[in-house]
């Protein structure tokens, strides 16, 4: 089992963490806890949620993940497991989250409210890792970041992270809290795989000169890299088969980004290379997401228990010069696909 620790801290987690935000909406809490104990029992040590969760956000069962989580965290030892959640985002930002009546803010209000919530539904005493969900464009991060301070001297937070940040968010954060001495943040969530490299542009730069880890998530493009999509009856029940007639706009919009005739182009080429070295398009999405060095741990996701192996297969998977410059070729022939 390969282990690395996310930034600076004392976090020592497994190279593929267990993402759970359909737990309580596509993925029942039966499920969820067949999902939870198989990787569990694979070894993976890393657990990554939201006081927001499940996707698509609703606010009829907004924090039933977290419920889920708890329940299933009573039934292993707690000090086995790092645990990750987060504060939602700002209503300011791309999205209005249906969440405290769509007022969020990445105020020490609302962090003290997120935090007592999450720990409660989550049953437990402490988070491993407390993340921002995304950015708060109004609010001072000095204000922020005093907050998550506070709680990590509380103890309540062991560890803080960012997410869906840009390379200037996660740069003055890190000043603040390098010449306020605060807590900073150990680690970025951010969007990265095969089919969406932004990361390299600018990000990874940051990470790497200033050693925080990125914790990708959606490594497998939210299903679009298994091949699903490319087939000639795309499944009914498939994420972007129920997004795309979702009633609110931002969903289907959402739904569009990874869901287009660039993606499922490169795609189909991604495929071919997964035939060639004879290896799961699903295993090999995952093992080039947690390849490169500023990678802490990759954030997998399943709704379903048989979604789950090809997934972790990626754990003894190292991917040699040949299959990276394969890969290369194909993003070099579709640069962004995703947008």
């Amino acid at each position: 089992m390969e282990y690395r620790y996310i930034g600076k801290s004392g976090l020592r987690v497994t190279s593929i963490a267990l993402g759970t935000m359909t737990f309580g909406s596509t993925t029942s809490k039966e499920e969820a806890f067949k999902i939870l104990d198989r990787a569990y029992d694979f070894g993976i040590n890393f657990y990554d949620t939201a006081e927001l969760y499940p996707v698509p956000p609703d606010s009829k069962y907004t924090g039933v993940t977290e419920e889920i989580v708890g329940e299933w965290l009573k039934t292993k030892p707690r000090d086995s497991i790092i645990l990750a959640t987060k504060v939602a985002g700002a209503a300011s930002g791309w999205f209005v989250p249906p969440i405290r009546y769509g007022l969020t803010a990445i105020d020490r209000f609302h962090i003290k409210r997120a935090v007592e919530g999450s720990l409660k539904r989550l049953k437990t005493d402490y988070i491993d890792l407390y993340q921002m969900h995304w950015p708060d464009e109004v609010v001072p991060i000095e204000e922020s970041l005093r907050a998550f301070d506070e709680l990590v001297k509380e103890g309540k937070v062991r560890y803080i992270g960012t997410s869906n940040d840009s390379a200037y968010g996660l740069t003055k954060a890190l000043m603040v809290s390098k010449y306020e001495n605060l807590a900073r943040f150990e680690s970025i969530q951010n969007n990265f795989s095969i089919l969406n490299p932004r990361f390299f542009d600018e990000l990874e730069k940051v990470c790497k000169k200033e050693s925080v880890s990125l914790l990708p998530y959606s490594p497998i493009a939210g299903g679009i890299l298994s091949g699903k999509y490319n087939q000639k009856f795309i499944p009914k029940d498939a994420r972007f088969s129920i997004y795309l007639k979702h009633p609110i706009k931002r969903v289907r919009e959402h739904a569009k980004r990874f869901f287009n005739d660039k993606t499922l182009e490169a795609t189909a080429m991604f495929l071919d290379v997964a035939k060639k070295y004879e290896i799961s398009p699903v295993t090999l999405a995952v093992a080039y997401s947690k390849h490169f060095d500023f990678v802490a741990s990759t954030i997998i996701g399943a709704r379903k228990l048989e979604q789950l192996d090809d997934s972790l297969k990626a754990m003894d998977i190292k991917l040699n010069r040949e299959i990276l410059k394969d890969i290369k070729k194909i993003q070099d022939r579709f640069l962004y696909p995703m947008g």
